[in-house]
């Protein structure tokens, strides 16, 4: 099975792919292209497993992560790093052609952005607590820093939970009214009484909105319901299964320029 990475119309020219759990080598739970070096899985599965993702969007490219935790954190990066040494936040931005970032998630969004007449581009790790925190904003700064221009910045939302599959209680939606009262407009009925469905990915959007970026792509797929193209954390947990996986969003500027 050949890799499977989707594309957005927003960053069309620069390379770019939301890859799912399609085309790796990694058996059991964590089965398919599974990236993520926290899991419990197969170093060496793992490790093929990101050559792989990378060959299919940016051959050649350096692989840069980082060690994300659901932060508002974001920097610039000129160089990979080492897989214990990786910085604890959860965006990065360059503008080093060769080198291709690297977002890891398993239901929360991934954010590419690209800025193609400056030459820089940025990829953010958005789940509710980042976003709330200010990663995509971080990473429009470190972008900004590096050259880029805020009205010429284009970004894409990712595979993630969807609003149907992504059920909270009272206590989550009163932490995004106490931040803005209009946030109740991302959440809507659960099954009772006290649970609401949040849509993660529209709050994404309008962070982005808000943040003065004109051209933002939301991909509208979702991670829980779809087993055999996406990891979930969600779901491992609704199954009670012992790990997961992990899946990647590359963006890469061309060795070229």
């Amino acid at each position: 099975m050949t890799v499977e990475g989707l594309r957005a119309r927003a960053l069309e020219g620069v390379a770019h792919g939301f890859l799912g759990r399609r085309g790796g080598v990694s058996k059991g739970v964590c089965a398919g292209l599974n990236v993520g070096l926290g899991s419990d899985d197969d170093r060496d599965a793992i490790h093929e497993n990101r050559r792989r993702a990378v060959e299919a969007v940016a051959p050649g490219a350096q692989l840069v992560t980082v060690h994300q935790v659901h932060s508002g954190g974001a920097l610039a990066v000129t160089a990979p790093f080492a897989d214990g040494e990786r910085p604890k936040l959860d965006a990065m931005a360059t503008d080093r052609p060769g080198l291709v970032l690297g977002i890891l998630t398993a239901d929360c969004a991934p954010v590419l952005f690209a800025d193609g007449e400056a030459g820089v581009i940025g990829a953010a790790h958005a789940g509710w607590k980042g976003a709330i925190g200010g990663v995509v904003e971080a990473t429009i700064v470190e972008m900004e820093r590096l050259g880029a221009v805020r009205g010429r910045i284009a970004a894409a939302v990712g595979p993630c939970i969807a609003r149907r599959s992504y059920e909270v209680d009272e206590a989550f939606l009163r932490r995004f009214e106490a931040e803005d009262a209009e946030n109740e407009r991302f959440f809507s009925a659960g099954a009772r009484p006290d649970r609401r469905l949040f849509d993660l990915e529209g709050f994404v959007v309008s962070r982005l909105a808000a943040a003065g970026l004109s051209r933002i792509e939301a991909m509208g797929e979702d991670t829980y319901s779809q087993p055999a193209r996406f990891f979930s954390y969600r779901r491992a947990t609704h199954r009670g299964e012992a790990d997961y996986g992990r899946q990647v969003s590359l963006i890469a500027l061309s060795a070229a320029r």
